[in-house]
């Protein structure tokens, strides 16, 4: 990825594609493992339908067929209609379940994504299993895995991807299907959340971590109207450093729809949508919005955290009596008018690239509309069955 920022080349995502060469670049690239075997269940599951369709609804359409014949005319028309439209209706079914099964249409997905990849100066990636990545999202539930990555080199690595997790269990399971953008940064900054306030629900967040109120910090302008910020106590200051009017204003202009995640050396961008689409309306949003935002990221990287000096500061105070025993010692056996080494006086400390401890990562709260659905649950099911 030469850059990220118009002009891009969509032509890929739409052009005419050579259905031969997708399937054989889908078996070079297709993800193994959990996803194979889901396909191979499916797979099963439909061929025993088959069986049964057969066995029991030859039966059933037979005595379907008699009747009409009996009929005639008329009536017995539709004892024949009725029966050939539910054979036709149910091959359909099954066809387009054994395309979904042998990876037709997620072969032309994954064709024409790689090639808008290559065409962009980017590279694609099928997916896979749990990914190593720090944000909120990636730490969720089980199941877990990406795919359809798009990643740029240039002018820094920037993931653009679809995820998805699995909360519960037997008929409770629920998948949650996510887009992200993850951009790698410079250096670690203080974990910061950007709520986009667009994209909540009646109960409040869509995001799947609450974090405690504390920790909110309002900024000036019309910011607070579209996202609410959360930084870990302590560093209001730094949130102020990174967020000033003007990358405010990026994110307002380009980023209100999505939520934004600092975590380490990691920027991420989350919707509750896929990202990674054959959508040239999509690509050409995502582009514009990260170009917007790398364009302003470059005074990050001079960001320090002081609290990192201090400590360094601390440890070397508290090393001082014990170097000063080992340099008396030494010097008994040295020139009294030779300095020794050990007692030179250090130079002073600047901070290291990094983040301490207590900046690291936000404090969680209590989900308040969880609570607020819980409570009323509880109170519908007192008045209803607790009199």
């Amino acid at each position: 990825m030469s850059q990220i920022a118009p002009p891009f080349d969509p032509r890929p995502l739409t052009e005419p594609v050579d259905k031969k060469a997708a399937r054989a670049f889908w078996r070079q690239v297709r993800p193994s493992g959990g996803a194979a075997a889901s396909k191979i269940i499916a797979a099963v599951m439909i061929l025993v339908f088959l069986v049964l369709f057969i066995g029991i609804g030859g039966q059933v359409f037979g005595a379907f067929f008699r009747a009409g014949a009996q009929l005639g005319s008329g009536l017995g028309t539709i004892f024949f209609i009725v029966p050939i439209v539910f054979i036709l209706a149910v091959v359909t079914g099954v066809a387009f379940a054994a395309r979904a099964l042998l990876g037709g249409g997620d072969a032309v997905r994954a064709y024409r994504l790689d090639r808008f990849a290559h065409a962009n100066g980017m590279t694609y990636d099928p997916g896979m299993a749990d990914p190593s990545l720090p944000g909120m999202i990636f730490g969720q539930g089980h199941g877990r895995r990406s795919s359809s990555l798009v990643r740029g080199q240039q002018p820094r690595f920037v993931e653009f991807g679809n995820y998805s997790y699995k909360t519960g269990s037997g008929k409770e399971e629920t998948t949650h299907r996510w887009g992200y953008v993850a951009i790698r940064l410079d250096t670690p900054l203080p974990n910061i959340v950007l709520d986009a306030k667009s994209n909540n629900g009646i109960f409040g967040s869509n995001l799947p971590e609450s974090f405690a109120r504390v920790q909110r910090l309002s900024l000036e302008g019309d910011f607070d109207k579209h996202f609410t910020l959360y930084c870990p106590e302590g560093y209001q200051q730094d949130a102020l450093y990174l967020f000033t009017p003007d990358i405010m204003a990026r994110f307002v202009d380009h980023a209100a729809a999505l939520d934004v995640e600092i975590v380490d050396d990691w920027l991420f961008l989350y919707a509750q949508r896929d990202l990674s689409t054959l959508d040239a309306a999509t690509w050409q949003w995502l582009f514009a919005t990260v170009g917007a935002i790398l364009d302003k990221m470059a005074q990050w990287a001079r960001w320090r955290d002081d609290r990192l000096a201090a400590d360094a500061l601390t440890r070397s105070a508290a090393s001082a009596p014990q170097t000063a025993a080992v340099a008396g010692a030494a010097g008994q056996t040295a020139s009294a008018a030779t300095p020794h080494p050990f007692v030179a006086t250090p130079a002073p400390l600047s901070p290291p690239p990094g983040v301490a401890a207590q900046g690291r990562r936000l404090h969680r709260g209590f989900p308040v509309g969880g609570i607020v659905v819980t409570a009323i649950i509880v109170v519908g099911w007192f008045f209803m069955f607790g009199r």
